[in-house]
């Protein structure tokens, strides 16, 4: 007698393509886009390199300078934006300001070589969400980007220590160096003396005049105990090789 073959169960063939079903339907992780701006053409590829590795990231544009970085930054639409505080053509604190202007909801990341102790805080001040050194390690980076993309801001204990500090009204640990107590405007102009720009320089630079620069030049030697515009001259000039460090 012969004995009929086995068949499958009829829910067990359901079964399986309700699971290819949902395999095919599922939906795909949302990629988060970023924006570079750096004027090094090996840390924007760097950079744009480690994002690309992980699942949730991508960039989605990368300029090296800030005249291309506003039209790019609009025409792409990116979660995010990473710029370096040393760009050509732009002070990095201008450069964070103009984009807030025009872009205020947009999370700014500082990736920077520059000394924190004088630019992370006034970084938050122009628009930017969060500041970090550039010698911090890949996994710090991405633990960083993923913090800001979700709503939060970054910086060191140390800066952040600081800020606590000043709110409570606490003289401030770490750097007491004079050049903090320059404002903002005061602080670019001593870097373009520090770059060896003229006044007139400055002035057409930071679309100010000419008699304007020299008002920000006196209130400089104030703050700096400074006399004369030689010494302002070749303290600028030695701050800037100390602390902006060329790449």
């Amino acid at each position: 007698m012969r004995t009929p073959q086995s068949t499958p169960p009829r829910r067990a063939k359901h079964a399986t393509r309700r699971t290819r079903a949902q395999a095919s339907t599922a939906s795909p992780i949302k990629k988060y886009r970023i924006f570079v701006v750096d004027g090094h053409p090996v840390t924007r590829a760097g950079l744009a390199s480690l994002i690309h590795q992980e699942e949730d990231l991508e960039v989605c544009g990368a300029v090296g300078s800030p005249s291309e970085a506003i039209s790019a930054i609009q025409a792409t639409h990116p979660d995010m934006m990473i710029t370096d505080m040393s760009i050509p053509g732009r002070n990095g604190i201008e450069f964070l300001k103009d984009i807030h202007a025009v872009l205020p909801a947009l999370p700014i990341l500082v990736l920077s070589m520059h000394d924190e102790t004088f630019y992370a805080e006034r970084a938050l001040r122009s628009g930017a969400r969060g500041y970090l050194m550039k010698e911090a390690t890949p996994e710090k980076l991405m633990e960083v980007i993923r913090l800001i993309l979700n709503g939060g801001s970054f910086v060191s204990p140390q800066i952040s220590a600081r800020l606590v500090d000043a709110a409570i009204g606490r003289r401030p640990r770490g750097s007491n160096s004079p050049i903090e107590k320059l404002s903002d405007r005061e602080f670019e102009v001593f870097q373009h003396i520090g770059n060896g720009r003229s006044t007139k320089e400055i002035a057409g630079t930071l679309h100010l005049s000419p008699k304007t620069v020299d008002v920000h030049r006196g209130r400089i030697k104030q703050k700096l105990q400074i006399r004369d515009a030689i010494s302002l001259l070749h303290h600028a000039v030695r701050w800037v090789e100390t602390q902006c460090p060329q790449g």
